[in-house]
């Protein structure tokens, strides 16, 4: 009698090797997608932050405006004779590109709309217009206000001036449209700084105040507070003096980015609701 054969097939190792690979292929993709891990979906009236990672930030940088697109971070560096902008390599800190601007000028707000950055200046009443790529300077416009924050909602420039005011600028004239008095609780908010349209709502620092504002762009009234104290505690926390002022939001990857007037760091932060009483 002829013996039993055993009659299991081989294993197809080239077809193994490449379902595997498809499935890290998905896994990847879908690790790409934003989870909405840095803003929830539901978040909730007042919030707090909590440090997902940090990148080296130079502390001599009197940060006046922070945004981010294509990859990398643009800040504008304020004080009369050390105002800058610059192109940042968010991981490193390195400089990839600077333009300095001359003494005369105190550099505050920065914000990228239609492929042009604006720069606002302090009590200068002007901005510049440059290309992103090579900081070119395209242009310049004025305005009557101050000049501290700036922010884009896609269509429309939007200034702070320290006051409780907000002022969206038509992109294509340059002139005032509309102006937003903000208000928490029925009172009227001042000392907004700086500046970040995130998902539909204005993000705004409160000068020498470690919160963040949460305002509606339609009625001016503050949806909510982001307490942002925790980033003071630790080794190499930025000092009480240094005001916190910076705010950039990574749409694609739902990434929120914080820092202040020469702190060490960029905090990559996300935000979690606290009740209140």
């Amino acid at each position: 009698m002829a013996k039993n054969q055993n009659t299991k097939k081989p294993i197809n190792y080239r077809l193994f090797i490449a379902l595997a690979a498809l499935a890290l292929f998905v896994l990847v993709m879908l690790l790409r997608i934003p989870s909405y891990r840095a803003i929830p979906k539901d978040l909730g009236t007042n919030a707090v932050v909590t440090v997902l990672a940090k990148y080296p930030h130079d502390p001599a940088s009197f940060t006046q405006g922070l945004l981010y697109a294509d990859g990398v971070l643009y800040e504008s560096a304020g004080l009369y004779g050390q105002s800058t902008l610059r192109k940042l390599e968010l991981e490193s800190g390195a400089v990839l590109l600077e333009e300095r601007l001359d003494a005369q000028y105190f550099a505050e707000g920065l914000t990228l709309l239609d492929g042009k950055l604006y720069q606002l200046t302090w009590k200068e009443n002007k901005g510049f217009v440059y290309d992103p790529q090579d900081f070119r300077q395209l242009g310049t416009f004025t305005y009557s206000t101050e000049g501290w924050g700036l922010t884009t909602d896609g269509s429309s420039l939007i200034l702070s001036d320290g006051s409780a005011n907000l002022y969206f600028i038509d992109s294509k004239t340059m002139q005032t449209s509309r102006t937003l008095l903000v208000s928490l609780d029925g009172a009227p908010l001042e000392r907004l700084n700086e500046l970040e349209f995130i998902r539909g709502e204005i993000y705004a620092n409160i000068w020498y105040k470690d919160l963040i504002a949460r305002i509606n762009p339609e009625s001016g009234e503050v949806i909510g507070v982001i307490d942002c104290g925790i980033l003071r505690e630790g080794q190499d926390a930025p000092l009480p003096k240094d005001v916190l002022n910076g705010i950039a939001y990574d749409a694609q990857g739902d990434r929120l980015f914080i820092t202040g007037k020469n702190w060490p760091w960029i905090y990559e932060v996300a935000l979690e609701s606290v009740k209140t009483p």
